[in-house]
């Protein structure tokens, strides 16, 4: 197979431009409006560079940096961009500011403005933004003409338009009797070279592979123009797309591309067939590139009236006009000599900067020259390109750049790069002058502090610079990346950064500060003392659960989680988790608030009511025991009493002779008063009274028989002492809910009668 690859592929010199302006520019707080170039590989490298795209103007900050595409942008855009002072980078094609100037002058003649373009295509609605009168944009020949019948008319061209389709509607402008039409064919000279390559392969290949981004308008003119001598055009979008097996029984493949297709894309394609033993070559023919053309047309009954001429707007967003009447590639064979004065014999001196014009380009890398005689080799490797393309830089031959003498013997060694260095030194260094921050590697150590480079700049940092109090071991920041910022510049011999990472973290610090306190009287301005409040389990101790409402610690005291009391706070609460809590302190002085959990909990009692009445048969856990009685757990915090006197059916001098602690025991409610919390129980009620058997009669004195019961309500324990009931049986009888009855207490009995 062979395969021809059209002399015009890839970036033209605007779209070439823009990008290389793109990719060596600041990329803080610069952005790029609409897509750099119609390639989605190129706006991923350009945003991982850290240059977004936005859309519109809106979403670019006051003061930022902003890049016009080639495409160009309408007039509007340069003012708003000086009102809100947005440094514009403009990277507008010279073509298009041609072309702009054309619609600006013959606007403000106040002629009709015919744009042959796509409509939606940013170029063409950046001319209409250009256009102080009426203009309309068109795209075929068989649009409608007639609302231009009578009027002065000036026909421009969107610059990667069709030239078959823009001499159609130049024709067919014609006859609508206009009162005149001045036709500007602003087509640019690349696009017309490469849309004649683009018919020559087609008519002679078996195939056409069109390299270019899904969006590129002039691709899309390249499948078109390929399409109407070819059956087989594949248009691919990357080297990804590409499939060799679809085309491998063919003898004669052509491969073109668009004008903003990288070099590189192309080259993986081309990798790919050469993989295959494809047999690659590049074409030959030589495509006439002709100036735009200007052609002023009038009815013959009318008088042809030339453009008047018009004063150019005062402003920097004005586009200048190039000198487009001869192609660039022209141009620069034309281009005056420079560096005339430079004497031939004259001795180069390692880092010196010299100006240079390019001479050729080989496999190795570019010829240039500096005295307009001897051209010195400039390798590939030491050009400020991303990769290296013989077939661009000769298509730059002429072009004057700048490169550093690097070495002078054996042989004078040249570097485009290292001017690119210094110069993004040179301007890191204002920047640095000016405050901005910066970071570097420390190198070393000396007595006084810590030593690193930043580029060919040697910077110091006193030891007292590199953090708020005193740093003893120095060789610890060894290898580390400082944050700094200029304390001085010395220049004594050669440039000296003095900096300091100290004044940046006691900055970042007071601020840290300042940010919390302004937190903390927010928050403490907004919570009262009974504000329920959501919070986040941070952490939990042995004394409560530290809560983060709003960004503040409050404490929820283990205490106030249950009702009932917990051992552990994770009983209650998880870690992680969000509750509602009610404030229950704020202390501002001390920066410390308290809230609870059990607060907004229901109490056991409150539900009492709806498990317990009166008669009901409960099964509990004996959980005290006093002289008067013991206490039952019925359920965590509910507790009832089972008076002596209802235990047991006979005579009981202490509960412990029949009861003990932990004892689980069934019993009757035989009084409920849940609003003050009191229970009643009687175990004896769940047994049948036995038999009444007189009571044998006591001697007097006898503690056998008829010992005389201590007064006011005393009882005996075991060991045959008086004590009182005491308060806490009072409280509990009051209102006659103890459970014991006169007869119970006298030791009578209730038999029935």
């Amino acid at each position: 197979m062979e395969v021809f690859v059209a002399k015009n592929c890839g970036f033209c010199e605007g779209v070439r431009r823009a990008v290389d302006t793109a990719f060596s520019v600041p990329p803080e707080n610069t952005f790029v409006l609409g897509e750099l170039i119609h390639n989605g590989e190129v706006v991923r490298r350009l945003t991982e560079r850290g240059i977004p795209t936005v859309e519109d103007l809106s979403e670019v900050p006051d003061g930022a940096s902003l890049i016009i595409r080639s495409h160009g942008v309408g007039r509007e855009i340069y003012t708003a961009c000086e009102k809100r002072g947005i440094r514009v980078i403009d990277c507008t094609c010279s073509f298009v500011r041609h072309t702009q100037r054309i619609v600006f002058e013959a606007g403000k003649a106040g002629k009709t403005v015919v744009i042959a373009g796509h409509n939606d295509h940013p170029e063409v609605k950046g001319l209409v933004g250009w256009c102080p009168s009426e203009s309309y944009v068109v795209s075929s020949e068989e649009d409608d003409f007639s609302p231009l019948d009578g009027k002065n008319v000036v026909l421009v061209s969107q610059t990667t338009f069709s030239e078959q389709r823009f001499s159609k509607i130049a024709k067919n402008l014609k006859n609508v009797a206009p009162k005149t039409v001045e036709i500007f064919k602003t087509i640019c000279y690349t696009t017309v070279c490469r849309q004649k390559e683009a018919d020559s392969l087609a008519a002679k290949c078996d195939a056409v592979l069109v390299i270019g981004g899904a969006n590129s308008s002039n691709t899309a003119k390249l499948c078109e123009i390929a399409s109407a001598k070819c059956d087989r055009v594949i248009r691919l979008s990357s080297a990804d797309g590409f499939e060799y097996e679809k085309i491998k029984f063919l003898k004669r493949v052509g491969v073109i591309a668009g004008a903003s297709t990288p070099d590189w894309l192309t080259q993986e394609v081309l990798f790919k067939m050469a993989e295959n033993n494809a047999e690659v070559h590049e074409t030959t023919e030589v495509v006439e590139e002709t100036a735009p053309v200007t052609e002023v047309t009038a009815p013959e009954t009318q008088e042809a009236a030339p453009v008047a001429e018009a004063q150019a707007p005062e402003t920097h967003a004005e586009p200048e006009t190039p000198a487009e009447e001869k192609p660039v590639r022209k141009q620069a064979n034309l281009m005056e000599k420079v560096v005339e004065d430079i004497d031939k014999n004259e001795r180069y001196k390692k880092g010196q900067i010299i100006s240079a014009n390019i001479v050729s380009a080989t496999d190795e890398g570019i010829y240039v020259s500096a005295s307009g005689k001897l051209e010195i080799l400039l390798a590939k490797e030491e050009l400020d390109c991303e990769q290296y393309s013989r077939e661009a830089y000769a298509a730059r031959v002429g072009e004057e750049i700048h490169v550093m003498v690097v070495e002078v013997s054996p042989k004078v060694k040249l570097s485009e790069k290292a001017v690119k260095k210094i110069r993004e030194e040179e301007a890191l260094l204002k920047d640095i002058e000016d405050g901005k921050e910066f970071s570097v590697v420390c190198t070393g150590t000396n007595k006084g502090g810590l030593t690193a480079e930043l580029g060919t700049y040697p910077v110091f940092i006193p030891a007292r610079e590199i953090r708020s109090g005193y740093v003893r071991d120095l060789e610890k920041y060894k290898g580390k990346t400082l944050r700094l910022k200029l304390l001085e510049i010395r220049r004594e011999r050669r440039k000296e950064i003095i900096a300091s990472q100290r004044v940046i973290l006691e900055a970042e610090k007071a601020e840290r500060e300042a940010a919390k306190a302004e937190k903390e009287a927010a928050f403490f301005d907004s919570i009262q003392v009974g504000d329920v409040v959501e919070g986040k389990v941070e952490r939990v101790t042995g004394f409560g659960a530290f809560v983060s409402v709003n960004g503040f610690d409050c404490l929820a005291h283990i205490s106030d989680l249950s009702w009932t009391g917990v051992k552990e706070v994770t009983e209650v609460l998880e870690i992680g988790k969000r509750y509602q809590f009610k404030v229950l302190k704020v202390d501002r002085e001390n920066k410390k608030v308290s809230i609870g959990y059990k607060q907004l909990q229901q109490q056991p009692w409150e539900l009492a009511a709806e498990k317990y009445a009166e008669g009901d048969v409960v099964h509990g856990k004996v959980v005290r025991i006093v002289p008067f009685g013991a206490f039952v757990e019925l359920e965590k915090g509910i507790d009832g009493l089972v008076h002596v006197s209802q235990i047991s059916h006979e005579w009981l001098e202490n509960p412990t002779s029949v009861l003990s602690i932990g004892e689980e025991i069934d019993a009757k409610i035989i009084a409920f008063n849940p609003s003050e919390r009191k229970i009643t129980l009687s175990i004896k009620a769940l047994t049948p009274r036995p038999e009444y058997e007189p009571r044998p009669e006591r001697e007097e004195g006898s503690q056998e028989h008829g010992q005389r019961r201590p007064r006011k309500g005393g009882r005996k324990n075991n060991a045959g002492s008086e004590y009182e009931e005491g308060e806490e049986y009072r409280e509990w009888t009051e209102g006659g809910y103890g459970g014991a009855s006169i007869a119970d207490l006298l030791g009578g009995n209730n038999e029935e009668k």
